[in-house]
């Protein structure tokens, strides 16, 4: 069976030899990030933060810090959700397992809520104030302390005290800072596209109060339901009763719907009033600045006697919630195929961000008696992406054709660049979205929620071998990968002055360059960067470009409305003056958390739990 609080999981972790223990002292702002972030990177244990500066709680991250202890946690029920999630791809194939039919049918009992009286709810044992909670903040810049595992549940307003009306999402709560009421405000960010923003906005039109709750820890399940995208209809706490293997037990505070196992529970009723809530560093590898989110005006803070209070740290990807992504695909990469016809895999790239770049393979099927080199289902299957849940949010889709490599792994990434930019066709295979909705933490567009998309559909065989000796130019330059180079440019201005500057460039290097060596050219701050590691290129060139903006091109005209170059596509990746800062640890932090891992430091001293043996 799966556990019911926080403490239940830690526990079962620390006997199978994935916790390290830390009880000295440990500071919430900025070092347990710091911590955190490092045995991450090392593919290291959950870590138990048993001593944190001015607070009672014990604190817990990197509980799903790899594939493999995330499988550990939900060891019991894992592998029977994942075929009822493939049971939606091949239900006939299910059939023919029988034993495994029984088994999947019985876990879907545990979909069911259940509602216990408060007495039977651990979470109502005890009462804080919010400035009792732990106030860890991750990045030097961020507003304020923020919860970072939050699960925010809320209702239907036709369907309150309803939990199979519900929706529970994974939004960041804002704890203190700017102008939020010391102990009774904290912020609520949801981007666009959330299940919480049809809620408010049903409420607000009935004329309700929106009245949200917090949760914190308790079953993993409820965390891992909370980010998981699931179809519309389906509430994540029962997706959380299968992953769980026991029913979602719930119970009620007046008119508040609360997790009764939860660790901690903060319930309040959402303003009329908006109000500032931000900077905070996030996942990707910049700070979303500071904007009007609806603020909750707290009425009661619940905690369980035994509480641990779980956190993560977001941050240029690879990060923890790199691993939630996984997991999540080991889960579901089988039906997303099935729901759009023609689509054989689809790869969100982390290291892009996730939401800026898109990759796809699917199929060309509509002219089967004739080798199509024009994309034409693939151009239908990609306008399908572009309106399916969270794959909306892609900035740069790219789209090849099966047939034409079907040994191609989506999740080798420079060798999909390398298929796709020795078939493209510049004049003909680029086709743009222009003044549309973009994801709201990417800072690249031309305003807030808004920015540009661009499709790039290839098929056929390859028209050219692409080249990887670096070029003599005048500008600093580096070869990425074979067929893609990087050109140092002069610092970016403002969009006033690129068009003249960017003609400049984009002659000069369509006098230098053939599209036949070099078919992608990005202009960067720089190419040393970029080149030194494939991750680098992708998280540069795609969150630091707006298609309809920063896209150019050699021999570039518009037919017919229709844009297209003969020559290179250059995109500008420069970083111009209206992003997002990037994400920079405190070099004090930083220096002070070196020590700690030196040999004489506290993770290196032999009379105590060691850090270094423990993440290696």
């Amino acid at each position: 069976m799966g556990y019911q609080s926080t403490r239940e999981c830690v526990e079962a972790l620390e006997k199978n030899g994935q916790l390290l223990r830390i009880a000295e002292e440990v500071d919430p702002h900025l070092e347990m990030a710091e911590i955190q972030r490092r045995v991450y990177q090392e593919k290291g244990p959950a870590i138990l933060f048993e001593n944190v500066k001015g607070c009672a709680f014990p604190c817990v991250s990197n509980l799903f810090g790899t594939p493999e202890r995330a499988r550990l946690i939900f060891k019991d029920t894992y592998d029977q959700v994942a075929t009822l999630v493939a049971s939606k791809a091949d239900p006939v194939k299910l059939m023919k397992s029988p034993g495994k039919a029984i088994k999947a049918g019985w876990s879907a009992l545990h979909a069911l809520p259940k509602k216990v009286s408060a007495s039977n709810a651990p979470v109502f044992e005890c009462r804080a104030k919010l400035s009792d909670l732990p106030p860890i903040t991750s990045w030097p810049d961020d507003g304020g302390p923020f919860i970072t595992l939050p699960q925010v549940y809320s209702e239907h307003p036709d369907h309150q005290g309803k939990p199979l009306k519900s929706n529970l999402g994974m939004y960041r709560i804002q704890l203190s800072g700017n102008e939020f009421e010391k102990d009774k405000e904290v912020g609520l960010h949801y981007q666009i596209h959330r299940g919480i923003g049809v809620h408010q906005k049903l409420h607000k039109d009935a004329g309700k109060p929106f009245r949200v709750a917090l949760f914190i820890g308790g079953p993993p399940a409820m965390s891992f339901s909370a980010v998981m995208p699931l179809p519309e209809g389906m509430p994540e706490v029962a997706f959380a009763g299968l992953m769980a293997g026991q029913r979602f037990r719930y119970s009620h505070y007046k008119e508040w719907t609360v997790s009764a196992d939860a660790d901690f529970c903060i319930i309040g009723t959402i303003k009329d009033e908006l109000k500032r809530e931000g900077p905070f560093g996030d996942h990707l590898g910049y700070y979303s600045l500071d904007h009007l989110f609806p603020c909750l005006e707290v009425e009661e803070v619940f905690h369980r006697k035994d509480a641990i209070w779980p956190f993560t740290v977001v941050g240029r990807p690879p990060q923890e919630d790199t691993t939630f992504g996984e997991v999540i695909h080991d889960m579901t990469g089988v039906v997303i195929p099935t729901e759009i016809p023609g689509l054989r895999a689809v790869n969100a790239v982390d290291a892009a961000g996730v939401h800026p770049l898109l990759l796809a393979i699917g199929q060309e099927r509509y002219t089967p008696y004739v080798k199509t080199t024009r994309p034409s289902e693939l151009l239908t299957i990609s306008n399908a992406v572009l309106g399916k849940g969270q794959l909306s949010l892609a900035k740069y889709l790219f789209m090849v054709n099966e047939a034409d490599n079907p040994e191609l792994d989506i999740h080798d990434i420079p060798a999909y660049f390398e298929h796709m930019l020795s078939r493209i066709k510049w004049e003909r295979d680029l086709h743009f979205q222009t003044e549309t909705s973009i994801d709201t933490l990417d800072y690249s567009g031309s305003g807030m929620n808004h920015g540009s998309k661009v499709v790039f559909a290839c098929s056929g065989d390859p028209i050219r071998t692409l080249k990887d000796a670096v070029p003599e130019l005048d500008e600093v330059c580096a070869v990425v990968k074979p067929g893609i180079l990087t050109v140092a440019g002069p610092a970016f201005s403002d969009y006033n002055a690129a068009p003249a500057e960017l003609e400049s460039i984009v002659k000069k290097l369509g006098k230098q360059i053939s599209v036949d060596d070099f078919p992608l050219i990005i202009l960067c701050d720089d190419p040393d960067f970029l080149t030194a590691d494939f991750n680098n290129f992708l998280w540069i060139t795609f969150t630091r470009s707006n298609p309809s903006h920063d896209i150019h091109g050699v021999g570039a005209e518009t037919k017919f409305k229709h844009w297209g170059c003969v020559g290179s596509l250059i995109i500008d990746a420069r970083l111009k003056p209206h992003h997002a800062p990037p994400l920079i640890e405190d070099p004090e932090v930083t220096a002070k958390v070196d020590r700690m891992f030196s040999e004489d430091g506290l993770f290196g001293r032999k009379e105590s739990n060691s850090m270094n043996s423990a993440i290696r």
